[in-house]
This record gives C-alpha cells, structure tokens and sequence, in this order.
C-alpha cells in the first residue's frame, strides 16, 4: 500500500465513524483531521471536496454491505434461503454496537436532494439491492412484485430498527418475507 493509499484508508476510514455516528452535516472536516490524524492540507490534496470524500465512504460501505450480504447468503443452499438469509444479516448487523440505520438512507436524507453525486449513489445501491433481490425472487419461482415487497421489508426493517433501537424488526421482517414467498411459492406454513 502506497502513501497514498494509507492517507485515503484513514480519511475514509475516519470519515465514516464520524458521518455514521454523527451525520454528514454535523461533521466539519477539521473532526475528519483529527480523527484521521492527518492535515487538512493532505486530506485536501486526496478528496479536493466534502462530497468527494462523502462519495468515496458510501463507495466503501457499499462494498462491506455487498461482502456481508454475499457472505450470509452463502451460507444457505437456494434462492429462498438466500432471500431469508438476507434477514438475518440484518439482524447481525443491527445488533451491532455502533448501528445507526442505513448510511445510505441517512446519507440521502442529509444530501440525496441536494448532491447529485451522492443521489446517484444511494439510488444505485438501492437499485442494485433491488436486482439481487429479484433474480433471487424469480429462480425460487417468485416474481418482480414478490422481490419489491421483500426489499420493502428489508429497507423498512432498516428504518425501524434505528429509530426505535431494537434488532427484532429483522425477525419480524424475516417472518413476513417468510410468509410472502411461501405464498408466492403455494407452500403452506408449517
């Protein structure tokens, strides 16, 4: 890893804490500085804008988000499996010490409207989301409506357990998407 490389790895890596913890707006980069440990010249120098180093955080979420998804689905054997294993992702992930929702949702919520950079880059990882969950939906025998209402669970399950600080909204998730594709698929519940 070059200089370079170590100096972009500790601004993302501080930037991230700070924005998930806090948000994007409440964070000068006088905190990313300091919490980086580097001057604001050299952070400069690497992200010339907030919103480039804003661009780049959700770029690394997305690949955590995308290993840690790909990872829990491995796990199960079949596409319905996959789909439930999606839930209990969520769940591991909300009962995490530092969760605060969905960066990406929050991300939005602060700069969506007003960033076009970053509106294309929730929107592209919520389209992406979107398409994994329905060529999972369609190989189980499911449909596109089917893979919407599963990817309404999971994202309302992500707004629900951070407001109200509670992890069981991926059980309750889980339990209805269980109930969907069961009945998407003629299964009857056991």
């Amino acid at each position: 890893m070059t200089d370079e490389d170590e100096a972009r790895a500790r601004i993302v890596a501080a930037a991230d804490a700070l924005y998930y913890a806090r948000g994007i707006h409440e964070v000068g980069m006088d905190a990313v500085r300091d919490a980086s440990g580097l001057s604001l010249k050299r952070i400069y120098s690497i992200f010339p804008s907030k919103v480039e180093l804003v661009v780049a955080v959700l770029s690394e979420r997305r690949h955590v988000w995308d290993r840690g998804l790909a990872q829990a689905m491995a796990t199960q054997p079949g596409p319905r499996g996959q789909l439930l294993a999606i839930y209990d992702f969520l769940r591991d992930w909300f009962e995490s010490e530092d969760f605060r929702g969905c960066i990406f949702i929050n991300s939005f919520g602060e700069s969506g409207p007003t960033s076009d950079l970053v509106g294309v880059m929730v929107r592209t990882q919520k389209a992406d989301f979107q398409r994994l969950v329905e060529r999972l939906s369609l190989e189980a025998g499911g449909t596109a409506t089917l893979a919407r209402q599963l990817a309404l669970l999971a994202e309302g399950a992500q707004t629900s357990a951070a407001i109200g600080n509670d992890p069981s909204w991926a059980d309750d998730a889980r339990a209805a998407a269980e109930a969907l594709i069961d009945l998407a698929l003629g299964r009857r519940a056991a």
